[in-house]
């Protein structure tokens, strides 16, 4: 009786363990709306009353920054640097020994952190436990990789040392759980926003927007100087530095000059291509704008004296203006390569994108206005409403087969 379903089921599982980026993807893609669900309902909760919602074992919003920093995104850059470390590096393809226990630690990973927020605190702590079990076994697949390598490839030893920052991170934050020291905490966000995610989307993109656009932009001139890739790390490294000593009223000095150099590489990429390649010009262009105003926050200090004077909006132009566009872009693409569709944008990805500008501008200003917490719960709806549509569309891919016959 139920030999048609299992089967079934067993092929849907085979379909979507097929290739790294299908498992990782589903499992980023899922997060991005589950995660947001949780957060948005509490601050709905706190500013209306729509219902009653436990309070975490760690308070909301830094359990929110540990949640999309750590649980979110991470799975796309898995599933991403999983499926192209081994091409980069001309390497055996990874099989399903491999990734599969990956996407097992990080999906079970957010699933009970998920459960825990919503009243059962011991289920954030093992939440954590199998996301750094998840997260370690991944990255020493990659670091092994590079290992192997025949030469020295600076894109993937710049995304591994990244994710290692960011297995730091967790591991801060996982101790903290047991030793509440306030500065764990510190470190686990500080080190996820620009330990973890900024070096990731800015070595991506340093790698990949100018071949993209070489390929399709007739008489386009190549420029990826390694000298920026160089840069980056030494301006996040004092960045963090600066930040974790509070140290805030100098990071001008830091984030102005890496303000500048984001520019240089938006206005030396910029070309007219299709619109799966323009969205990538823009949500890079978030960068500088985002650094402008943390130069712009950290100015404000040094001559007033008052601090965070922008509150949160120049990390969410830099987590939502820049990296979640660059999420809906980057995944978007290789979604349709890799699915052997056409290399375009489509419907729900342009209105998941251009929802996300709106969505950006609101949480930036949101801290600024009267009534912030009204205007940050808005934000939170426009991400569900943005990303619904993209995040269907993209599950369906995930579960069915290449188009062209081809596997993976």
């Amino acid at each position: 009786m139920n030999t048609v379903p299992a089967a079934a089921s067993a092929a849907l599982a085979r379909q979507l363990t097929a290739a790294p980026h299908r498992l990782m993807f589903f499992i980023g893609a899922s997060n991005v709306l589950l995660a947001m669900l949780w957060w948005t309902l509490w601050l709905g909760a706190t500013r209306w009353g729509w219902l009653t919602m436990p309070q975490p074992l760690v308070a909301p919003r830094w359990m929110h920054a540990i949640v999309m920093q750590y649980q979110v995104l991470p799975p796309f850059v898995f599933g991403f640097l999983l499926t192209t470390f081994p091409r980069w590096m001309n390497q055996p393809s990874l099989q399903r020994q491999h990734y599969v226990p990956v996407g097992i630690g990080l999906f079970g990973g957010e699933a009970l952190t998920l459960i825990g927020v919503l009243g059962h605190p011991h289920a954030v702590h093992l939440g954590i436990v199998l996301s750094i079990l998840g997260w370690t076994y991944g990255l020493a697949l990659l670091w092994t990789i590079i290992w192997r390598d025949q030469k020295t490839t600076w894109h993937a030893i710049s995304c591994a040392s990244a994710l290692t920052m960011g297995w730091a991170g967790l591991v801060s934050f996982a101790v903290y759980l047991h030793h509440p020291e306030a500065a764990l905490l510190t470190a686990a966000v500080k080190l996820g926003g620009f330990g973890l995610l900024l070096p990731l989307f800015f070595t991506v993109c340093h790698r990949m927007i100018p071949f993209f656009a070489g390929n399709v932009i007739p008489g386009y001139t190549l420029w990826r100087p390694m000298w920026a890739l160089a840069a980056l790390w030494v301006f996040l490294l004092a960045h963090l530095t600066l930040d974790l000593f509070n140290a805030t009223a100098w990071l001008w000095v830091v984030d102005l000059p890496f303000a500048a150099l984001t520019a240089t590489l938006v206005i030396r990429w910029w070309g007219r291509g299709p619109a799966l390649l323009t969205v990538l010009f823009i949500g890079f262009a978030w960068m500088p704008v985002a650094f402008v105003l943390f130069s712009a926050q950290s100015l404000w200090e040094l001559v007033k004296g008052v601090p965070f004077v922008l509150g949160l909006g120049p990390p969410h132009a830099l987590f939502i203006g820049c990296f979640g566009s660059l999420l809906v872009a980057m995944v978007t693409r290789v979604t349709q390569g890799h699915a052997g569709r056409p290399l375009e944008l489509g419907k729900a990805a342009a209105f998941a994108f251009v929802s996300l500008q709106v969505v950006a501008v609101v949480r930036i200003v949101s801290d600024d206005v009267p009534d912030a917490l009204a205007w940050q719960a808005v934000a939170g709806i426009g991400w569900l409403l943005a990303f619904m549509p993209w995040v269907i569309r993209s599950l369906r891919i995930y579960l069915a087969p290449r188009v062209d016959g081809r596997p993976g």
